[in-house]
């Protein structure tokens, strides 16, 4: 990772400059979340999941907190926040397939759960799904909503078939809405997905992951807009290259301004279920 400074940063909030107060490097331990897709359709890949959710365990660092969630039709916690590897791998060893896919009533579900119950300030999903949704109650656009009030980071891990890729007749391949899905997931959430086409991808995407959520630079500034009104404040960051390299910021789409009381618009909510 380059050495920023201050001027090598951008914010737009709005569409508006700010002026930039600080920037500053951190790593910091995570509450995290492994949220796994143990549909019916992930039954040939169920192997594959498992042994990726275990890459992520191993990425664990001592203060480091994580739980682990199954989505069929619905989502359910099957560990609750431990800091101990060897529960979550225990847990990992339990899952099994069945049922139908609810991907965003999970998501939604989650990212609550890690909002309201995570020790540590950076707070993150990890959503490992062959990107097939068919049974959420609640609506996309619902979830995005949702995910502007969380402060949780997003990645996604799709194992997409990629014989599904072929253009249907009525539009997209069902492969590539599901890319198209779980990249919006994670660019809203200032995350990033991603499409291993094989297992042994996995290792280093672990690693990967860990890297980026644990090590991020934090950049302060006033906002022009000093009203605390609950609205709903775009943010757009930009880098300046660096060594010839073209850096792209992965940050929230934006934020609520937080009213005098610290309330929020109502949004949509889901339980995981115990």
């Amino acid at each position: 990772m380059f050495d920023l400074k201050k001027e090598d940063f951008a914010v737009y909030e709005d569409k508006i400059q700010q002026t930039i107060e600080a920037v500053s490097r951190e790593e910091v331990p995570l509450s995290f979340g492994m949220v796994i897709d143990t549909s019916g359709s992930m039954r040939s890949k169920l192997q594959i999941v498992s042994d990726s959710a275990l890459d992520l365990v191993k990425q664990m660092k001592q203060d480091d907190e994580a739980f682990l969630a199954q989505f069929k039709a619905e989502p359910e916690l099957v560990q609750d926040f431990t800091t101990d590897r060897r529960e979550l791998e225990d847990a990992i060893g339990e899952l099994f397939t069945s049922g139908g896919t609810s991907l965003l009533d999970a998501i939604i579900a989650t990212a609550d759960y890690a909002q309201e119950k995570g020790k540590r300030r950076r707070k993150a999903l990890i959503v490992i799904t062959d990107g097939l949704e068919k049974n959420s109650s609640v609506k996309e656009k619902e979830v995005m909503d949702a995910l502007k009030e969380d402060e949780v980071q997003i990645y996604l891990v799709g194992f997409i078939d990629e014989e599904d890729s072929e253009k249907s007749y009525f539009g997209k391949s069902p492969a590539k809405k599901a890319k198209d899905l779980l990249t919006r997931l994670a660019d809203d959430s200032g995350g990033r997905a991603f499409f291993p086409r094989d297992v042994s991808e996995m290792p280093a995407i672990a690693a990967q992951i860990a890297k980026e959520l644990r090590t991020q630079y934090v950049v302060s500034y006033y906002p022009t807009n000093d009203k605390r009104d609950g609205t709903f404040r775009s943010l757009k960051v930009n880098v300046s290259p660096r060594a010839n390299r073209k850096l792209i910021a992965r940050t929230r789409q934006g934020y609520y301004a937080r009213n005098e009381k610290g309330q929020l618009p109502t949004a949509v909510r889901r339980g995981v279920k115990n």
